[in-house]
């Protein structure tokens, strides 16, 4: 079962390779090989996860080079975990994709759209398996360029704006990392990640604090966390939907889970806890009150986003079984939930033309379908039972209860705040662009973008006459909305299975033992 480790990075990589040697020509069989690739994909994440579950980490050195020579794969409990949601998304958003009647519909030209994506899943899941500091950081490069190139497509000057600003915020985060990497490996003399959990001990504190410092850093800013997030409102909401679906579920969830990973098997004791809280605390706060403001409905997901990523950093400063086991879950709940919304915003666009909220309405008259679609995953958002959410941040809370401390019923009053001003944001949506009539021209308000009477009329007749969501988009969304109430449907499964994680993260033994032998 070893040897199936490396596929979840090595099958995109070799489609990817295919695609580009096959070049524009036969569009369904790029579409066909993609798909089941995917589709592969996710099968061996789930073969990987029940093996894991059953029988501990499972480990793969590549070349049969043992560490520090060689590069290592590993997946526990958690990276399977993530591995599996990962991959069941990355598969709905690309079938999203394929429902759009052009290829370039949104300015994502076939020739490079499928490739770059290849490459993005192959980054995404290589920095879930990484069993070292290198080759997290090539993974995260790998996704990284992917993601260059996708956030970038169409090259419109909204896209290319934003784009150089996610672009700079990379490259800088990136070169915070590499000078992580360096410190860790003058003062522990490696960089795997099972080996530093036993030498990282004898390290001077003042030195192992500064490693950790760096670490969380970077790791803040792929998460988009405050205080390092304002640059995620400005890019993500510039994308084609699918692009948005899949960097919004997936790659801040990738920075989390690089926290949890380090925080646990590198520094037990969690030295920088308050920082933690304090960022916790911040994000949840600030980012949720950002969302409020917000007239266009892509802005106010991305400050959701800001502010959910608080819930997750929550367990985690929490640091407690409970906390890390409900952070896990809260984490596997958002990739989707964010993933869902992001879609169903981009059927209502691909409908009505636009997602600023002043100039929508009605669509739950002339869409019921796909306010349905929305309107499920904005409630498991909210955290309303029996949905995910409401168990994520129930975990969440009970755990911080627990715990007692002073922070610790801070951050418990932060989420109460933080999950019913996500339930007034999201009634907000749901009432300008659901409930209400359709607005007349005269009545798109002020707060409607420039463009005058003539843009306002377009809309508006737009709302009435608008033509029905390719299929397959809508089918798509559907799917990810019942995977989301599949983890209502398995919730004793899901949360066993998390807080099974979070007992081998805190024993570190177990993943110890797997890389290094006894």
């Amino acid at each position: 079962m070893n040897s199936l480790v490396p596929l979840p990075v090595i099958l995109p990589l070799a489609v990817c390779g295919w695609s580009v040697v096959l070049g524009p020509r036969h569009p369904r069989v790029h579409r066909a090989v993609s798909v089941a690739m995917l589709a592969a994909v996710l099968a061996v994440d789930l073969l990987l996860l029940i093996e894991a579950d059953r029988n501990g980490p499972l480990v793969s050195h590549l070349g049969g080079f043992a560490p520090p020579l060689g590069v290592t794969l590993v997946a526990d409990r958690l990276s399977a975990l993530m591995l599996t949601v990962s991959g069941a998304v990355t598969l709905i958003v690309f079938v999203y994709s394929l429902g759009q009647d052009r290829p370039n519909r949104g300015g994502a030209p076939l020739d490079f759209f499928h490739p770059a994506y290849q490459v993005l899943v192959a980054g995404v899941s290589l920095t879930f398996l990484a069993g070292d500091l290198v080759n997290l950081y090539v993974g995260f490069e790998i996704m990284l360029m992917a993601s260059f190139v996708l956030i970038t497509v169409g090259a419109t000057e909204p896209r290319v704006r934003a784009g150089s600003t996610y672009v700079v915020v990379s490259l800088v985060s990136s070169l915070v990392f590499l000078t992580g990497i360096a410190v860790t490996y003058a003062a522990a003399g490696t960089v795997n990640f099972a080996q530093l959990a036993t030498r990282l001990p004898d390290v001077p504190l003042g030195v192992r604090t500064l490693i950790e410092a760096l670490l969380l850093t970077v790791f803040g800013v792929k998460a988009a966390a405050w205080p390092v997030a304002a640059w995620l409102p400005d890019s993500y909401p510039t994308a084609p939907a699918p692009v948005t679906a899949v960097f919004a579920g997936l790659l801040t969830k990738v920075g989390v889970y690089a926290m949890i990973r380090t925080e646990t098997l590198l520094f037990p004791g969690n030295r920088l806890v308050t920082v933690l809280m304090v960022v916790s605390c911040a994000s949840m706060v600030i980012g949720i009150l950002g969302a409020v403001a917000q007239t266009d409905l892509k802005r106010l997901l991305s400050f959701t986003l800001v502010s959910h990523i608080g819930f997750m950093l929550y367990g985690l400063a929490l640091g407690t079984r409970d906390g890390i086991g409900g952070a896990i879950v809260y984490t596997a709940h958002h990739i989707t939930v964010q993933t869902t919304l992001f879609l169903g915003a981009g059927l209502l666009e691909r409908r009505y033309g636009t997602t600023e909220l002043t100039r929508l309405g009605g669509a739950a008259r002339s869409a019921p379908l796909l306010a349905a679609l929305w309107f499920v995953p904005a409630m498991s958002l909210a955290g309303i039972p029996p949905l995910s959410g409401f168990i994520g941040k129930l975990g969440l809370m009970r755990a911080g209860a627990a715990e007692g401390s002073t922070w610790a019923y801070v951050l418990l009053g932060a989420a109460v705040v933080t999950s019913l001003l996500t339930l007034y944001a999201v009634t907000k949506v749901w009432n300008l662009a659901f409930w209400r009539a359709a607005p007349r021209p005269e009545e798109a308000g002020p707060d409607a973008p420039a463009g005058g009477t003539a843009v306002a009329t377009a809309t508006a007749t737009a709302v009435r006459t608008a033509p029905p969501v390719p299929r397959l988009m809508t089918a798509a969304t559907l799917a990810a909305v019942l995977l989301g109430l599949a983890y209502t449907a398995l919730a004793t499964p899901l949360t066993g299975l998390a807080d099974r994680s979070a007992a081998e993260l805190l024993a570190r033994t177990p993943y110890v033992k797997a890389v290094l032998g006894s």
